[in-house]
């Protein structure tokens, strides 16, 4: 859309002068910060808003000029609290309390498909917060999810109760805290790529996720690795991968 067809479009009433901006200059200027509205169309991949750091105000102005330019808003690591202060968003929200995730969509919004599905696979309990936020990036990418839980290799049993349904999926996600093990292992079993999540759980020496990391870095099967807690960037990474193997089907 060039330069006129926007003017043309703000003036008909199609386009917000936000929305305008956007498509302008790639981003939106508010108050709180700029927004990356184009990282989608650029990258393949909604922007989000960080929370930490951030006043509820900053926040909601943000999250507002998401819906404005966008039609939808993802807030990471936000707590319930906070959350509940954005109720009062023009849109359809949801939030994902375990992942510390808000997502709202405005009506009409129609989320993106994508004909691949991410597995996201939990080594125990303690995993839950970075593998849903992961999981809720990716099935905002347009993915399907499917999510394995507490199949840690403490009994490595529950892998190989769950291997035919692990060899099913197009890309995984697996996180683990601890030594970090259960990618290495489920990479060894799959031939879908995977991407290692270390979780900071486990204490004292290579505690808070260190080993975990470490574990995974020097895995003896080909896995990819993010950041400790990094759910957010693995769920994008697996949204990518997913897009392309549904991109590459016939």
């Amino acid at each position: 859309m060039g330069l006129r067809d926007i003017l043309d479009s703000v003036y008909a009433g199609e386009l917000t002068p936000e929305e305008a901006q956007a498509r302008l200059a790639g981003y939106a200027t508010t108050d709180a910060g700029r927004f990356d509205a184009a990282r989608e169309s650029r990258r393949g991949i909604p922007e989000a808003i960080f929370a930490p750091g951030k006043t509820v105000e900053e926040v909601a102005a943000l999250a507002e000029t998401a819906l404005d330019t966008t039609g939808r808003a993802i807030v990471t690591r936000i707590e319930s609290e906070e959350a509940a202060a954005l109720e009062g968003l023009d849109g359809d929200t949801t939030y994902h309390e375990r992942a510390r995730c808000l997502v709202v969509h405005e009506p009409g919004f129609e989320p993106p498909e994508i004909s691949a599905t991410v597995g996201i696979v939990t080594g125990g309990t303690a995993d839950r917060l970075p593998a849903g936020e992961a999981a809720v990036i990716a099935s905002e990418i347009g993915a399907s999810v499917t999510r394995i839980e507490d199949v840690g290799v403490a009994n490595l049993s529950r892998v190989v109760d769950q291997l035919s349904r692990l060899r099913e999926l197009d890309v995984l996600v697996v996180a683990a805290g601890r030594e970090g093990a259960l990618p290495t292992v489920v990479a060894g079993l799959v031939s879908a790529p995977v991407i290692g999540l270390p979780v900071s759980s486990g204490y004292g020496h290579g505690g808070n996720g260190e080993a975990a990391l470490m574990g995974m870095l020097q895995s003896c099967t080909t896995l990819s690795v993010v950041n400790i807690d990094a759910g957010f960037v693995a769920g994008t990474q697996a949204g990518l991968i997913a897009s392309a193997i549904a991109d590459a089907r016939p």
